[in-house]
């Protein structure tokens, strides 16, 4: 498998306005409205994770809509990564964002 030390992190993960049965696995506090999948790669760039960005992929729950995926080095547990991801695109977004949350 060539995603052997890598964490998938699907846009859903840290989407605000999606459920957890939808896909969210951060809390709706920490989570970013509509994460897009740039964002993800600037983030993750950012933290030093090496993200690699498949922007043909969809998830496996909602097959129908492609939305992308980041592969990005496997540096502890799926959900603190994912919560350090939504953080940092918060902080790239800047003041704007936490007003609409």
């Amino acid at each position: 498998m060539r995603d052997r030390g890598k964490l998938v992190i699907w846009p859903v993960y840290l989407d605000q306005t999606k459920s957890r049965s939808s896909g969210r696995i951060i809390s709706r506090k920490n989570a970013i409205r509509e994460p897009q999948l740039n964002e993800i790669k600037e983030a993750a760039r950012q933290l030093g994770l090496n993200p690699e960005v498949e922007p043909e992929k969809a998830y496996p729950k909602s097959w129908w809509e492609i939305s992308g995926r980041v592969l990005v080095d496997d540096n502890g547990p799926k959900t603190v990564v994912a919560k350090q991801i939504a953080l940092a695109i918060k902080k790239m977004r800047g003041p704007e964002s936490s007003a609409k949350t």
